[in-house]
């Protein structure tokens, strides 16, 4: 038996007649957020554009969209599943024209069979038409078939086999309905059969069975849909986090061929777009930095076992204060390398005024270093490298004023600074969409759309362009991380990337060769020992060199703030070799220390490093030795002074003539210390210690004193040693007589024998009394020779240099 075509027909006919029942309802379940709301308008939901990105170091993008609504409209955001956790968390909606916003729903993550058991249709995901006609038993159907028109309640279905005149089976499924009159009709379900189902209620339900298995088809797809409540036209604001790739970001250090001339800097930030989604002229930041963020499952339904609890009697809460936020009021830091600028900003009146504008503009160049606007208190700062400045000074309704300003390095220039009333000195426009939320102390720049780099130029000319090339970033502190903010807007389709210049400035760097042991060969490295003269904090990543428009190397770099100095190696140096070798002895004892009772004895270790460096390049070379820091070790007061010192290295610098070879000396001491007690001392260690140099005669002769006595304090010793000797040897014999007396019987030789024991246990015991008084006074003396001897060691202060 098999299942007619006819009964597939049917089932399509009669689910799509179910559906737009389901849309004439109005319901829509809290999983179907996919399907659109109509607004009040008539218009279905839209999607609301990207217009700002800001990327950062950890993985993590903050996203801005901007749109257009109209009455009471919906708008969609679609994310992949991997950012609906980051969206749920960080989600912020404002609607900027004074209207509200009515919910926010998106298609659920939870397992398709957990929210069709929310239903109250008992179907699964695989339902055929006898089983979604018995689930809706009782439901008011209308059928329309070759019999007619007419409507009743499903009693039944029912299949059965029928067989005809030639002897083929065929099944059937045959509905039971009964009409309002209590009449019983059986229809036979065909291609020519339609059933509507009559109660609104029942056919929503049938359309959120739908929504729910057609949802299956895109799994990776979360739509979150925007409901909005308001009049007219307004601006629609929705902000969020997401997972994004890493911007990474490589850097171009191009040699100068002119004697004299700075070597330049060009640094490249790659950026991926993989969030699903075009971004069409979006306003890019990208910020060097990490700020803490972090994954949780909020997108999955999430259930838990509650205790029942009983309620109380009676519950009484005493009204409670709470403390006010402490806002902390920060003191002013000072970047390494840097110094700062500082002011605060009044009118004629003295009032503060916040939110002047303040560019830093270099007297050298012209250029604005930096910019910012004074805070709630009239104050502003910025870190600067050392330099001359002009400090410009404007707001709306006052004049503009320009102040000089020095900045020396790790110092604070501050000046309080009037503006007078009156037009600015420059007229300033500024273009914007209307209306955007944004925090005071964030910035907003165009960022420029992203190109591929245009090809070479010709070779004569490629230095030129270079020079006359700018970046397409504005760089910008931001606390304590540090923003890239590109001067145009970008467009980057959905899977794909782009590359723009962030960075393009002079940089001193001295082309030096490095050379570390630890790298097991000769040969050292080629390396540009680069300092960061700009205002800008470089983000870490790679570099290629090119030296003679050629390139030179590549390698790898950390971040670099503003006045940081930092050696990065690019190739191998084939023209130098370096060879090393090591010697180590001990000095004798240098100085000798006498205090509480123990003499020290000072003397050092010392290793020396002899680096052979050869030159066979037919120009002068400098050579950067990397000698290690080691615990303990310090260089010595004869050895060279390094140029830096890092956590684990003393950088030294060599020069070396062409053809030459040249020496550099490196000594090392490691401070040695040895303790006797003085009071353990014996003639033959102050023998040991004379033959050895490491005491003179005055520490002789304290030393000899303090042997003196000590033989006095074992004299006294042997003495009592002696004495106790002896009293344990009348114990024992006494021990013996008691013995031998147990032993006697009662005749009158045994009471003769027992009478002698007893005069000899009597002089004993006399002997014992005098012995004992020995003993007594023996301790006092000794007692007082060791007092005497540790009086003696302990006063004896003494430091002798040998």
């Amino acid at each position: 038996m098999k299942l007619t075509r006819s009964l597939l027909s049917l089932f399509l006919a009669f689910t799509l007649a179910a559906a737009p029942a389901a849309a004439q309802s109005g319901q829509a379940g809290a999983s179907n957020a996919a399907a659109p709301r109509a607004s009040a308008s008539g218009s279905e939901a839209t999607k609301l554009p990207v217009r700002r990105v800001v990327l950062y170091k950890n993985g993590v993008g903050f996203f801005e969209h901007l749109g257009r609504v109209r009455a009471s409209q919906d708008v969609t955001i679609e994310f992949t599943s991997g950012q609906l956790n980051d969206v749920l968390k960080s989600l912020t909606t404002l609607d900027l024209g004074g209207g509200r916003i009515t919910g926010v729903n998106y298609n659920s993550d939870a397992p398709l069979s957990r929210r069709l058991g929310a239903l109250r249709l008992p179907l699964d995901q695989q339902t055929t038409l006898p089983q979604f006609l018995n689930a809706v038993r009782g439901a008011q159907l209308q059928v329309r078939g070759s019999a007619g028109l007419f409507t009743g309640r499903l009693l039944s279905v029912e299949r059965r086999s029928r067989t005809d005149k030639n002897g083929q089976t065929t099944v059937v499924d045959e509905l039971s309905l009964v009409t309002d009159s209590g009449e019983v009709r059986i229809v036979e379900l065909g291609p020519d059969v339609t059933v509507r189902i009559v109660e609104r209620d029942l056919s929503s339900e049938v359309g959120r069975y739908l929504d729910l298995v057609s949802s299956t088809r895109e799994r990776d797809l979360r739509r979150m849909t925007i409901s909005t409540a308001g009049t007219g036209e307004r601006q629609l604001y929705v902000s969020y986090i997401s997972e994004v790739p890493i911007w990474k970001t490589t850097y171009r250090l191009v040699l100068p061929s002119k004697p004299g001339a700075k070597p330049l800097l060009q640094g490249w930030a790659i950026v991926d777009n993989t969030v699903g989604e075009d971004w069409n002229d979006v306003e890019l930041s990208l910020v060097a930095g990490a700020p803490q963020s972090f994954i949780q499952q909020l997108s999955q339904p999430y259930y838990s076992r509650r205790p029942v609890i009983p309620l109380p009697e009676a519950a009484m809460l005493e009204p409670q204060t709470h403390q006010a936020t402490l806002v902390p009021q920060g003191d002013i830091q000072v970047a390494s390398g840097m110094g700062v600028i500082s002011g605060q900003v009044t009118d004629p009146s003295g009032a503060v005024i916040p939110g002047a504008r303040v560019q830093i503009i270099s007297q050298a160049t012209g250029t604005v270093i930096t910019q910012t606007t004074t805070n709630e208190i009239g104050q502003f700062f910025a870190n600067v490298p050392p330099g001359n400045y002009r400090v410009r000074l404007e707001s709306q309704g006052f004049k503009t004023q320009v102040r000089n300003a020095e900045v020396a390095l790790g110092q604070i220039t501050s000046f309080e600074t009037g503006l007078d009333f009156g037009a600015v000195s420059e007229t300033i426009t500024v273009q914007s969409d209307a209306a955007m939320p944004r925090s005071s102390n964030s910035y907003f720049f165009n960022a420029p759309k992203a190109v591929a780099p245009p090809p070479p130029p010709a070779r004569v000319m490629a230095s030129e362009a270079r020079e006359r090339m700018e970046a397409a970033a504005q760089a910008k502190e931001l606390g304590d991380l540090f923003e890239y903010k590109l001067k145009e807007k970008v467009s980057i389709a959905k899977n794909q990337s782009a590359m723009v210049p962030i960075v393009h400035t002079d940089i001193a760097a001295e082309k030096v060769s490095l050379w570390n042991e630890s790298r097991g060969t000769a040969r050292p490295l080629r390396a540009l020992w680069l300092t960061n003269s700009s205002a800008l904090t470089l983000d870490g990543g790679s570099f290629s060199v090119l030296e003679d428009e050629t390139f030179a190397g590549e390698g790898l770099t950390d971040a670099l703030k503003p006045g940081e100095k930092r050696l990065l190696s690019y190739a191998v140096d084939l023209s130098m070799s370096v060879d090393t070798k090591r010697e180590t002895h001990y000095e004798r004892v240098r100085r000798v220390r006498i205090f509480r009772g123990v003499m020290f004895h000072s003397s050092e270790e010392r290793e020396t490093r002899t680096y052979t460096i050869r030159n066979e390049d037919p120009a002068a070379r400098t050579v950067v030795i990397e000698h290690p820091v080691r615990r303990e070790w310090k260089l010595a007061a004869d050895a060279p002074k390094p140029d830096e010192t890092s956590t684990d290295y003393y950088r030294f610098r060599a020069t070396v003539e062409p053809k030459k070879t040249a020496t550099l000396t490196v000594t090392e001491v490691k401070p040695l210390e040895n303790r006797y007690g003085l009071t353990n001392l014996d003639d033959n260690q102050i023998q040991l210690f004379l033959q050895q140099k490491s005491i003179n005669a005055r520490v002789e002769a304290e030393l000899r004193k303090i042997v003196a006595q000590r033989a006095v304090v074992a004299g006294f010793d042997a003495d009592l040693r002696a004495k106790q000797a002896h009293v344990q040897s009348i114990f024992q014999d006494q021990q013996r007589v008691r013995e031998n007396m147990k032993a006697l019987k009662g005749s009158s030789e045994e009471k003769q024998l027992l009478q002698r024991y007893t005069r000899q246990l009597d002089q004993q015991e006399s002997q014992l009394d005098a012995l004992r008084a020995e003993i007594a006074d023996l301790e006092k003396k000794r007692d007082a020779a060791q007092a005497e001897l540790t009086r003696m060691a302990t006063d004896l202060v003494l430091e002798v240099e040998l």
